[in-house]
């Protein structure tokens, strides 16, 4: 019975960790895999240990959150402090995989074999630095279940019939990824526009479950036709009010850039649009949220190829 240690910070995992994951797993019969984060890093180790999870179902994956040093000058036990974190969570270890020479040193002190894996990087050519440093650039090397974490997300925003539908599907194709639908349109069509508070509530539910769903195929941009201010502002429209979990969870989420659709084009009565008297004051209550909470945005105008040409030339800047 063998037992294998791999462990490190997978700040994010990437393709070269999961090569390193994937070789000691067939040397081994039992491996544990051992996410270690302090509360300092940048990404949530929560969140890392999530994703090494959900890639690795089937091994024993940990996470240590102790605050254990991050080099041996930072304490003079930095040894001892890690051997003893390695031999509570992963006991009896006879093989440890690394990438790096400290390797060695750690094998040394707990008596016990290292196998060095792809030092050089030459197999997967990638680090968990150039992915922070560039992610779109390293897209290739990011596994599916992190890419939502650096995905760009662009909303679409503004009041009825300024043409949001037809741009976002206009901006996946051209950008060659996919957009999330307005989910508030699908539960319309089928429960009918008879509405509560309780079918807000389902609707701003459907609409993040919808987007985080899309953004697990997205191709480093997402284009989000509607997002939960627009939810909060219709329901403002409607009932005068805005269920709280609402106005909680669109304060949480954050989006790299707002296309705010200008209302200069005609209005379009497709049988579902019920305030062509309220388009300004849409507008401008949009408008006004955007800017109470520093959100990135731009006012898109004009023709709809000039909306089209626009869009993209603001979308190309944060690409």
């Amino acid at each position: 019975m063998k037992r294998g240690l791999v462990f490190g910070k997978f700040m994010p995992i990437h393709k070269g960790h999961m090569f390193l994951i994937e070789t000691a797993r067939q040397q081994v019969d039992e491996l544990t895999v051992l996410v270690c984060s302090i509360q300092k890093e940048p990404i949530p180790g929560a969140l890392r240990y999530h994703w090494v999870k959900t890639l690795y179902p089937d091994l024993r994956v940990l996470h240590l959150t102790d605050e254990n040093p991050q080099v041996p000058e930072e304490h003079r036990f930095f040894w001892e402090i890690w051997i003893d974190a390695f031999q509570r969570n992963a006991p009896n270890t006879d093989i440890v995989f690394t990438s790096e020479d400290y390797g060695d040193e750690l094998a040394n002190r707990m008596n016990i074999q290292h196998i060095k894996v792809d030092k050089a990087r030459q197999t997967v050519p990638i680090s968990a630095t150039k992915v922070r440093n560039n992610p779109l650039l390293e897209w290739q090397y990011i596994p599916k279940p992190v890419r939502p974490y650096y995905t760009k997300r662009i909303v679409l925003t503004g009041p009825e019939s300024t043409g949001k539908s037809t741009l976002s599907q206009q901006l996946a194709k051209h950008f060659q990824t996919t957009y999330v639908e307005e989910y508030g349109r699908t539960y319309t069509d089928k429960y009918g526009m008879d509405l509560n508070l309780m079918d807000i509530s389902h609707i701003a539910a459907g609409q993040l479950m919808r987007e985080d769903e899309k953004a697990l195929e997205a191709n480093k941009l997402l284009i989000c036709d509607t997002d939960l201010i627009v939810t909060q502002i219709w329901s403002e429209i409607y009932f005068k009010q805005c269920p709280q979990w609402i106005h909680e969870v669109n304060h949480q989420r954050s989006y790299d850039l707002y296309l705010l659709l200008d209302i200069d084009i005609p209005w379009n009565d497709d049988g579902t649009r019920e305030f062509p008297h309220l388009r300004q004051y849409h507008f401008d209550r949009i408008k006004a949220e955007l800017e109470s909470r520093n959100c990135p945005y731009i006012v898109i105008s004009g023709s709809y190829e000039q909306r089209l040409q626009n869009a993209i030339a603001a979308i190309e800047t944060i690409l």
